[in-house]
């Protein structure tokens, strides 16, 4: 079943074309990874798709509705968003700001007994019961994204969106943050900075170059030794890992 796919999504800047002739579709319940050099249009396409940018060109279309058309708390229903930068203009506590997420099932601007009780969940499910009181500026930055994570989750759509949630972070928090994520009964596509994270947790991985798509496939064919010297200039050898059992990229820098 297809949750999200994407018909000749263009987009420009002051003129510029930054993504042209876009076209994917992802299935229901794959964890989709999209990695490319920077300044390949990544966060762009990801923006058109979470409706912070409004395509040139194309469509949109999760669970076969165009999500450009949608009501905003329609839109919310279908569709989360994580993204890495998490400032905030004004603090608040933790439970606070996952209680954010229920805003699409809310009436009236009033929260329920319900919306505690999933907003509780979701800080369960991220390892963070009993931080419900805590400040959110207080927290450590790997903490901050396990609670805009546990809002995400909050929110109750089964599509969510990252782009790139661990970025900045601990090596630690990343895999931590992947591993949230990916014990998730849901659709995922997700900007990823490391490629031995995308080959890790990912179903399958989008590569993007000069604002097109150039590949997308299961990791395994798709990250090759060739693909990574040409798309970021660096020499590889890539093993199987004996203890986890996936793919792992040994980076070669050219001397």
């Amino acid at each position: 079943m297809i949750k999200l796919q994407v018909e000749n999504l263009g987009f420009s800047i002051a003129g510029q074309q930054i993504i042209s002739g876009i076209n994917l579709i992802i299935n229901k319940g794959d964890f989709v990874g999209l990695v490319g050099p920077n300044g390949c249009g990544k966060s762009t396409l990801l923006k058109n798709i979470y409706r912070a940018y409004k395509p040139d060109l194309g469509a949109v279309f999760i669970d076969g509705t165009d999500i450009f058309k949608l009501p905003s708390k329609e839109a919310a229903k279908k569709l989360s968003v994580v993204v890495q930068e998490n400032n905030v203009e004004f603090d608040m506590d933790v439970l606070e700001m996952v209680m954010l997420g229920r805003f699409a099932h809310q009436k009236l601007l009033s929260s329920s007994t319900e919306d505690h009780r999933v907003a509780r969940e979701a800080l369960l499910a991220v390892g963070l019961e009993g931080y419900e009181a805590r400040s959110f500026a207080s927290l450590s930055g790997g903490e901050k994204q396990r609670v805009l994570i546990a809002r995400a989750l909050a929110q109750q759509a089964n599509f969510i969106v990252l782009d790139e949630p661990t970025n900045h972070l601990d090596v630690g928090y990343q895999y931590q943050i992947m591993s949230i994520v990916k014990k998730q009964n849901t659709t995922v596509f997700c900007s990823i900075h490391d490629l031995n994270i995308a080959a890790y947790y990912c179903d399958k991985i989008i590569v993007m170059n000069q604002g097109t798509i150039i590949g997308y496939g299961p990791p395994k064919e798709i990250l090759t030794t060739q693909l990574i010297d040409d798309l970021f200039g660096i020499s590889t050898d890539i093993i199987i890992n004996e203890t986890t059992g996936k793919m792992q990229i040994l980076f070669n820098p050219y001397l």
